[in-house]
């Protein structure tokens, strides 16, 4: 009798002892988190400087889950109601522990972007840009499906069979899903000949602006009206594409017409200082400047310009254009000629207006 007493007193203190463990790692898993951050800092020594402040990210609440489910296990081990070699049960730990795993890994991947920018600006490794993106999907993508086969099989799917499965349905899906399959076929051929990265200003048939990001289905082009364009990959990877931010150098031409009464001494002087003006501004590209008397237009004399910016940028290329311009109009007035404006003359002949004044006399007396 007494020793039954005392087994059921241990049974009850037991109890109690599972309880309280199961509340301290539940209200404890914060501090216990970053307890356990604080030692890797340590570990480390500072060394990891941006990329332990992602791990934290990424791990602080997957962390406290693991702590929690930690803290399940040894209140049911404790407890002596409570069996913690029951199978399911020991399925279910195992299964959330990897799930913790797999949801800090999943969330340390979706920050890779700006890890691999790091890493690209420290060690110069030159890893393209349009790449970046692409790596971080395919990453979550490796990490759920690692995690989800890993979690079947604790609980003793087969997932052989769920392959094979697919296998046998392929066809059809990819009959369902050819769009999709298009899509993700053209960011392929995006990524392989790279005609664009991430930040370039392009121009389609369909849209113009600045890339902003590139996914498996899609691209989102930013207008310059600040629209977000979201285009397929299939539909702008069979397009012509312009890539303004590929230029070398950014192209000024148009005509410049002076009237008629300009002598030809006056246009040569013109044309000369134009090309000493274009010949050593400092923006202007001198391997191609064309400064010549073009034609006898109805207007007047046109002089035809061509020439390039070294600049691509478009504000600083509108300042330039505008310096040249205002040069361009101090050079004429040097000359003291005129800018032709669009006009046209009637000439009558003096007979003719004799004519019409007669005419009108005699109905006047009629």
């Amino acid at each position: 009798m007494f020793w039954e007493f005392i087994q059921e007193y241990e049974k009850q203190l037991n109890t109690v002892w599972s309880a309280i463990i199961l509340a301290a790692f539940l209200l404890l898993r914060v501090r216990l988190t970053s307890i356990v951050f604080r030692i890797l800092l340590k570990i480390s020594r500072n060394a990891w400087n941006g990329f332990f402040t992602q791990l934290r990210v990424s791990f602080e609440r997957p962390l406290q889950l693991l702590i929690a489910v930690i803290g399940i296990y040894v209140a049911v081990y404790v407890c002596p109601y409570l069996n913690e070699t029951n199978a399911l049960f020991n399925h279910v730990v195992r299964s959330s522990v990897i799930f913790s795993v797999g949801w800090g890994l999943y969330n340390l991947s979706s920050s890779s972007s700006v890890l691999f920018s790091k890493i690209n600006k420290k060690y110069n490794i030159k890893i393209d840009n349009i790449l970046i993106p692409f790596f971080s999907r395919a990453l979550r993508l490796i990490i759920v499906a690692i995690s989800i086969s890993v979690i079947a099989q604790e609980f003793n799917y087969d997932i052989n069979g769920f392959v094979a499965g697919l296998g046998i349905g392929g066809l059809a899906f990819a009959l369902a899903a050819k769009d999709a399959l298009a899509n993700l076929f053209g960011g392929i051929i995006i990524i392989t000949e790279k005609p664009f990265t991430i930040g370039d200003w392009i121009k389609t048939s369909s849209v113009e602006g600045t890339i902003e990001d590139i996914s498996f289905r899609s691209t989102k082009v930013r207008t310059f009206a600040q629209a977000l364009v979201t285009v397929p990959n299939a539909t702008l990877s069979n397009e012509a594409i312009t890539n303004w931010s590929k230029m070398g150098k950014r192209q000024i031409t148009f005509k410049l017409t002076l009237m008629y009464g300009a002598k030809r001494e006056q246009l040569e002087g013109v044309v000369k200082d134009i090309q000493v003006l274009l010949k050593h501004h400092d923006a202007i590209h001198k391997e191609t400047i064309l400064v010549n008397v073009d034609a006898y237009s109805d207007n007047g004399l046109e002089i035809f310009l061509y020439f390039f910016t070294n600049t691509t940028d478009w504000e600083e290329y509108l300042k330039v254009k505008q310096e040249i311009n205002l040069s361009i109009m101090a050079i004429i007035e040097r000359e003291k000629l005129e800018i032709a404006i669009p006009s046209r003359k009637l000439y009558v002949e003096p007979d003719l207006v004799k004519e019409k004044q007669a005419d009108t006399l005699i109905k006047q007396e009629s």
